[in-house]
């Protein structure tokens, strides 16, 4: 299985592809600078995989809680290509996945990132086998 995923929410720009059991990956802090970044990002990490957008089976991306236009531009990127390759899309809570980067043994998890202006995003999660709910 070959599967694309976008993280554009935050002013980290991240491209990952779940290439055959191999995770390949490229992740920049990149404010605002998203839009330029991503594409060739993406082309990066299918070269490294060495398949072509045709051999994608899917495409996940983060929808956010974020910046507007970073969540924007995941989900045209990924949309537009799901369109154009005929794939599924998976939308993903970027404080849940998040929230899976905490280790195994801790069974409460509460995400948080900065909203600005003096607010944040906050999620919390239980561990659920894998998962977080």
């Amino acid at each position: 299985m070959n599967l694309l995923a976008l993280e554009t929410s935050t002013d980290q720009c991240s491209v990952a592809l779940w290439c055959d059991g191999a995770l390949l990956t490229r992740s920049l802090h990149a404010p605002r600078r998203q839009a330029e970044i991503l594409l060739p990002m993406f082309d990066e990490v299918l070269a490294e995989g060495g398949i072509t957008r045709g051999q994608l089976d899917g495409i996940a991306f983060g929808h956010g809680p974020g910046a507007f236009t970073g969540v924007r531009l995941a989900v045209s990127v990924a949309q537009g290509l799901a369109l154009a390759l005929d794939r599924p899309v998976f939308p993903v809570s970027t404080l849940a996945a998040l929230a899976l980067a905490a280790p195994a043994a801790v069974p409460c998890v509460l995400a948080v990132l900065d909203a600005r202006m003096g607010e944040v995003y906050a999620g919390a999660f239980r561990r659920a086998a894998a998962a977080v709910v």
